[in-house]
């Protein structure tokens, strides 16, 4: 982040234009979704022509990119927060986690679509996205390397070893990490459910159901 102590007015109000940019992105991706994301739809909105606007972001994918970092960004500080708010304790942190995990995606259901939603045809993010990916799922490795835990001996925790390029450098044991993707998986099914409204009219209480399925993920 820039010092804003240092900057020149001519950067300060760069910052602006492109904040108030992804502003109204974020307008299009509730409205329409990110498939229809529209660099010139939004300078007119701004009172800008096209080509003005494409001298703060040079096409759709950069600004798609900035708002999914963002995302991801948010996602990955509140897990760390959550972490150090913690007691060290485990199955606690797992289900502080849980628990994080949902409230932000219920504060901003556009966004948790956004990264964990269908992607966005014909976008492939940069690099530094898988960084911040690996540093959310580091934070939750690190809870179930906290937790008692026998070899794993199913060939799926056999292929994880081989294949755990997802988890980063996490040098978490193949059981960990089996636990911690079935854990992962089980709370973004039931959060994609809710959060699309699937669950609108079959008269029961997700949070209860999402606190269920964690009990049972966290035994």
């Amino acid at each position: 982040m820039t010092d804003t102590g240092t900057e020149t007015p001519r950067e300060r109000y760069r910052a602006q234009v492109r904040a108030e940019v992804k502003a109204h992105a974020w307008e299009q991706l509730a409205s329409a979704g990110a498939s229809a994301l529209s660099l010139n739809a939004i300078a007119k909105r701004m009172g800008m022509s096209g080509p003005a606007l494409y001298r703060y972001f040079a096409n759709r994918d950069e600004l798609i990119t900035e708002l999914i970092r963002d995302a991801y960004r948010s996602l990955a500080d509140t897990f760390r927060a959550t972490a150090a708010d913690g007691s060290g304790s485990g199955s606690g942190d797992l289900a502080a986690l849980a628990h994080a995990l949902r409230d932000w995606a219920l504060q901003d259901p556009h966004r948790y679509f956004l990264i964990y939603g269908t992607p966005v045809p014909g976008y492939h993010a940069p690099d530094d996205i898988t960084g911040i990916v690996h540093e959310i799922m580091a934070t939750l490795l690190d809870a179930f390397a906290a937790l008692p835990s026998a070899p794993s001996t199913t060939a799926f925790g056999s292929h994880l070893e081989e294949h755990r390029r997802w988890a980063g450098d996490h040098p978490a044991e193949p059981a960990a990490l089996h636990r911690a993707l079935t854990f992962w998986t089980r709370l973004h099914g039931v959060l994609s459910l809710e959060l699309a409204g699937h669950f609108t009219g079959m008269e029961f209480d997700p949070a209860l159901f999402f606190a269920a399925e964690l009990d049972e993920l966290t035994r």
